[in-house]
């Protein structure tokens, strides 16, 4: 995973925190922008937990993006975990890009001014151009218009078409300190790959079973062999209940065998090589609620 690169002389580096409601699409975005699939995407809310970045070099500037779980309301302990993720990547960062669906309203939008205590300035992207008439495109940027003395720029953008791309590359480059790279500019993340795994383990659950489990099961990468020509993967799939555990299987196997199936497409399709895919389910009740067991797999905020 590496990337050619012309170094100039003189380079802008910094940390770019992708902000928006859950499912607004941020983790496409990042990926998209990056050219790879490393982040986890699902057409259901919430399905990034986790910080996860993308190093993407412009014109001889590195931009390192900030996949963020969405901006909701605080209800398990695991969605506190998230959300304080998110206000976490938007107080440590250069630069916030918030990601807005050309179908919203402003409303998320107002709520995520006023959760940007630290004044961090940010540029508005409008996703999803492709999906509307011009007339609407227009409207709903003239609804943001009574904003623009807290955003820098307001971007559209068609993510599938790459749409408005070079102009939001451009503009965040604009935006960043003039720094040395932060990271080897051949790399495409700081993310671990056993990270990486988990989240295309949990994606397959998210896109393959019913609604009620993803929101209630995890991934542990139990270990990883890497051998020439072949990875072997072995992971469990945590989940809350006994009664899900027949669902995460499936008659037959086959719900097991689809998650495996949709998992090991994308974990070999990222390394280049072949790749062996182990899947146990195990239950852990009430695991999304106890705080010693979520940092004990990860979830590491103490306010959680």
């Amino acid at each position: 995973m590496s990337q050619e690169i012309n170094t100039p002389k003189t380079t802008r580096s910094g940390f770019v925190s992708l902000i928006g409601r859950p499912n607004a699409g941020k983790s496409t975005l990042m990926n998209s922008l990056l050219g790879e699939n490393i982040a986890m995407v699902s057409q259901k809310a919430n399905a990034t937990r986790k910080r996860s970045n993308a190093i993407v070099m412009h014109n001889g500037d590195q931009i390192i993006f900030v996949d963020t779980p969405g901006i909701h309301e605080r209800e398990k302990v695991l969605n506190q975990f998230m959300l304080d993720e998110a206000l976490k990547a938007m107080g440590d960062c250069d630069l916030i890009v918030y990601l807005a669906p050309i179908t919203d309203s402003t409303e998320h939008y107002e709520k995520f001014l006023k959760l940007n205590n630290n004044r961090v300035k940010h540029i508005i992207v409008l996703s999803k151009i492709d999906q509307v008439t011009q007339e609407k495109l227009f409207k709903r940027i003239s609804s943001y218009n009574q904003f623009s003395d807290h955003f820098e720029a307001l971007i559209p953008i068609a993510v599938p078409k790459k749409v408005g791309h070079k102009d939001l590359l451009d503009t965040i480059a604009k935006n960043l300190p003039d720094s040395p790279y932060l990271f080897d500019p051949q790399d495409l993340t700081s993310e671990l790959v056993r990270d990486i795994y988990a989240g295309f383990i949990r994606e397959a659950v998210f896109e393959n079973v019913s609604d009620e489990i993803p929101y209630e099961s995890d991934v542990l990468i139990d270990k990883i062999e890497e051998n020439k020509g072949l990875d072997k993967i072995y992971a469990t799939i945590i989940i809350e209940k006994e009664s899900q555990k027949g669902i995460i299987i499936g008659k037959g196997g086959e719900s097991i065998k689809r998650i495996g199936k949709y998992a090991r497409e994308k974990i070999e399709f990222l390394s280049g090589q072949k790749a062996y895919l182990d899947l146990q389910v195990s239950v852990k009740k009430g695991w999304s609620k106890d705080k010693n067991y979520l940092k004990e797999i990860g979830y590491q905020n103490d306010k959680a």
